[in-house]
């Protein structure tokens, strides 16, 4: 059985020139410093996405492998909390399947007791 991030913004207003740059470097250099290659990270799909007023939707298939699946997650989530942050005015809506993931101003986005478990090395 598999387990996915799923993410989507929405907004009347499609993304600004400056926005859209905005997105695509976060989008590459949250590729570049993702730690496994082999994995599934941050993924956007083309074309925003299937509902209405979407701007950027994406998802990610969580690994199997117990000892990624936390680091995978928080550095998605931390790719999400940026893409958010580049897009002012957006409503955003992230889940790890059934369960909302919820949003902090000044942490970002979390799984609860995330931001309470020890740092990875």
């Amino acid at each position: 059985m598999s387990v996915s991030l799923y993410y989507c913004a929405s907004r009347t207003v499609p993304p600004t020139a400056a926005e859209a740059a905005a997105l695509e470097r976060v989008v590459a250099a949250r590729a570049a410093s993702f730690p496994y290659p082999d994995e599934e990270s941050l993924f956007l799909y083309e074309d925003g996405g299937s509902e209405p007023d979407e701007i950027v939707a994406g998802s990610t298939k969580v690994p199997f492998d117990p000892d990624r699946v936390l680091p995978v997650v928080a550095h998605v989530l931390d790719s999400v909390t940026e893409l958010r942050r580049a897009l002012p005015g957006a409503r955003w809506r992230v889940h790890l399947d059934d369960l909302d993931v919820p949003w902090d101003e000044d942490e970002g986005y979390a799984l609860p007791g995330m931001r309470d478990a020890e740092p990875f090395a």
